[in-house]
């Protein structure tokens, strides 16, 4: 009887997409333990980390690293198939259709910040209809619209600013040291985010 032995090989870029969405994953847990005034109401940390994939590597990779993160930290979390799941997977999946629109946009006026405002409206909104046609089968969820998207443009602009920075630091090469022979050394290299 002959074994077969299945190889998995993985891609410089797969091994970055699992970095990004264990960060994002370790977000999402932390913030999980955020005690929260109104529920429904989160920072969304782990949008930092996507807005930075998307800026750096495109949409495709971005998408990865939510969708990852929305189904392993609701594994971590117990959530999985719960209605806090389908709100969270609805919210991503809408950001990241915003997303997508918002890359096509001119740079010059539309980035990290922007762009996490769009998403974070996105989410909110999709959020907000999952709710109304799912789990309260009243209009009066809706009343909710203003405080959310008053937290929407709150937590956009926060993860934005973080992003951009995140984004700006990963540019700058490490100015600490001086070269010695003229050649950059790896710990002298602009960083990998």
């Amino acid at each position: 009887m002959t074994r077969s032995v299945i190889e998995l090989k993985s891609s410089a870029e797969d091994r970055r997409i699992a970095r990004h969405a264990a960060a994002a994953i370790a977000l999402t847990v932390a913030e999980a333990a955020i005690p929260l005034p109104l529920p429904g109401i989160k920072p969304g940390l782990a949008n930092i980390v996507t807005l930075a994939v998307l800026a750096r590597w495109g949409w495709r990779e971005a998408a990865w690293v939510s969708l990852l993160r929305v189904f392993a930290a609701s594994l971590l979390l117990g959530q999985f198939l719960a209605p806090g799941f389908f709100l969270s997977l609805g919210g991503a999946l809408a950001s990241l259709i915003a997303l997508g629109g918002a890359i096509r946009l001119p740079r010059r006026w539309f980035g990290p910040v922007s762009h996490s405002i769009l998403a974070a409206f996105a989410h909110i909104g999709a959020q907000l209809l999952i709710a109304r046609l799912w789990l309260t089968p009243h209009d009066g969820v809706f009343y909710l619209a203003p405080l959310l998207g008053g937290a929407a443009v709150l937590f956009g602009l926060v993860n934005g600013f973080a992003a951009a920075a995140l984004l700006r630091d990963s540019q700058k090469p490490d100015m600490a040291r001086p070269k010695t022979d003229g050649s950059e050394s790896r710990q002298d290299a602009p960083s990998q985010l």
